[in-house]
């Protein structure tokens, strides 16, 4: 067979290349972006939210150019997430029902995350939402193994633990930071992971609706784009840092209060192929997703979330 000309080689190499381009994309822009909005429905919501809170977000997304957007609730059919195969960008609202989600649906979010089929907002009380926990452990253990060689990863062996013994437990101010990793080394053997897993959570809260001042710190971040430098929830509830969690790719927006607390609260993590976004303003009894600067936060990150991985 006669190799074909240079420049025919060449085409067809570019066109290989733009077609691995397209359909590794999370959409494509021919169609808009598919989201859904996850609601547990607490009843509490309804002291702030007379439709819930996430139809709240829904509505509001709905109103913006190049999405498709769903809202779901926890007590519909298969829990609300029989449509991820339809998703592209999943919000996700979870506080008291937590643990009514299958580890086993955790861990398919999460592949799909992985894969970059799928992009993760997790919203406030979400930090202890079986998804972001369990990719936050894997983010800790992709993290753990970029401290050893190719070889030694290649036959580690794992030892996991929680910072606590289940059910879930808030840390204190004096707990250590979790997650960790130490590297036992012995000559023969592979190395040994001992690593401690994010307890994702904070040493402490205030459900007070007190204000908080939010600073972008990464005014380039296309999550940023629009919002001024810095701009106030009226209501709110605190979270005081240490947050327990893999140091962030990028922190975009931080939270401030009066009483001298401040929180890491516009988190990107990548995570393979996807990304996951914590936003932490919230609390179901105040309006904060009524706020003209906390939606476009939350605009802005599915348009990002969903154009990019």
């Amino acid at each position: 067979m006669r190799p074909l000309p240079f420049f025919r080689r060449r085409l067809l190499g570019v066109l290989a290349l733009l077609t691995i381009l397209l359909t590794g994309c999370v959409h494509s822009p021919t169609r808009p972006i598919r989201v859904l909005v996850w609601d547990e429905r607490q009843p509490r919501q309804k002291e702030a939210y007379t439709n819930w809170l996430g139809n709240q977000i829904a509505d509001h997304l709905r109103t913006r150019p190049g999405l498709s957007v769903r809202s779901a609730a926890l007590d519909d059919p298969q829990q609300g997430l029989g449509s991820l195969d339809e998703t592209d960008v999943l919000i996700w609202w979870g506080h008291v029902r937590q643990m009514e989600i299958e580890p086993a649906v955790a861990k398919d979010i999460v592949r799909r995350i992985q894969s970059g089929r799928l992009q993760l907002i997790a919203l406030h009380s979400a930090h202890w939402s079986r998804p972001f926990v369990e990719a936050m452990n894997e983010r800790a253990r992709a993290d753990a193994l970029r401290g050893l060689s190719p070889a030694e990863r290649a036959q580690a062996v794992w030892v996991e633990r929680d910072l606590f013994p289940r059910p879930i437990t808030a840390p204190k101010y004096t707990d250590p930071v979790s997650p960790s990793v130490k590297y036992q080394r012995t000559a023969g053997r592979p190395v040994e992971i001992q690593l401690t897993l994010p307890n994702c959570c904070f040493p402490a809260y205030r459900g007070d609706g007190k204000p908080s001042v939010v600073t972008v710190k990464l005014p380039g971040h296309p999550i940023a784009r629009g919002l001024p430098r810095t701009f106030s929830i009226a209501h709110t509830e605190m979270y005081d840092e240490p947050f327990h969690v893999p140091p962030p790719d990028e922190v975009v927006l931080e939270e401030h209060w009066a009483a001298g607390e401040k929180f890491r609260s516009g988190s990107v993590w990548r995570l393979g192929a996807g990304r996951v976004f914590y936003f932490r303003p919230g609390h179901e009894q105040y309006p904060v997703f009524f706020d003209p600067n906390v939606l476009h936060v939350l605009d802005n990150a599915v348009h990002w979330l969903g154009t990019t991985n």
